[in-house]
């Protein structure tokens, strides 16, 4: 199988090729920048802009699925907008490619505690929330998708705060609300949801869902 990775050599992208690569997919590797991505004879790595809809289709051609970990810069002042904009496209490119599977990855912000978005939270950190807020209001866009067969995983409230960063191959999976320990915290290495990812690759669990994993 062939997964093409939008967003390469950023925090989630960087980790989910090194995971797919190592469970022995081919992937095709897209950035705006392909030089930090590691060449191996199962990596094609292919510059494109997301917003170049004519290079993106291009890039996706011939993948069995898309996996965007697009992110628009969490300093960007236009992030909010950058990253919708970003996404659409994304989301229109994978459907001209022809492609029927497509993963994106959300944030957390989007998931509900009590009813309510996290992000809409009077505490809810405001260095990151116009991306935040960007990644949740999507959600309830690719919630109308038709076309595709897809699905978006929120990462845990805390990223990477297990043992430094480590892959331990272990999580829980929930939907809509996060999957608290028992120390009542949500979170989980960026390499285990790199695993996460690439297991709904293979066991297409969370088809037209959001999903959300943690410990």
């Amino acid at each position: 199988m062939k997964v093409a990775v939008i967003g390469s050599t950023g925090y989630v992208g960087s980790h989910l090729v090194k995971e797919l690569v190592d469970r022995n997919y081919d992937v095709i590797a897209i950035a705006r920048h392909t030089d930090s991505i590691p060449s191996n004879d199962r990596t094609t790595k292919i510059q494109a802009d997301v917003t170049d809809q004519a290079q993106l289709v291009n890039a996706l051609k011939g993948a069995d699925i898309v996996v965007s970990a697009f992110n628009a810069g969490w300093t960007n002042p236009d992030l909010y907008a950058d990253f919708t904009k970003g996404a659409l496209a994304i989301q229109q490119a994978v459907k001209d490619a022809g492609v029927q599977r497509f993963i994106v990855v959300g944030g957390a912000g989007s998931l509900l505690v009590e009813g309510k978005r996290l992000v809409d939270a009077p505490d809810f950190p405001a260095a990151i929330k116009p991306g935040a807020l960007a990644a949740a209001d999507y959600l309830d866009t690719i919630r109308k998708e038709e076309q595709l067969s897809w699905t978006m995983i929120s990462p845990a409230i805390e990223m990477n705060s297990h043992a430094g960063g480590t892959r331990t191959g272990q999580y829980r999976t929930g939907l809509d609300q996060p999957v608290f320990d028992q120390e009542g915290r949500s979170r989980l290495s960026v390499e285990d949801l790199a695993v996460a990812i690439v297991d709904e690759i293979e066991n297409k669990q969370f088809i037209n869902k959001r999903f959300t994993a943690a410990y």
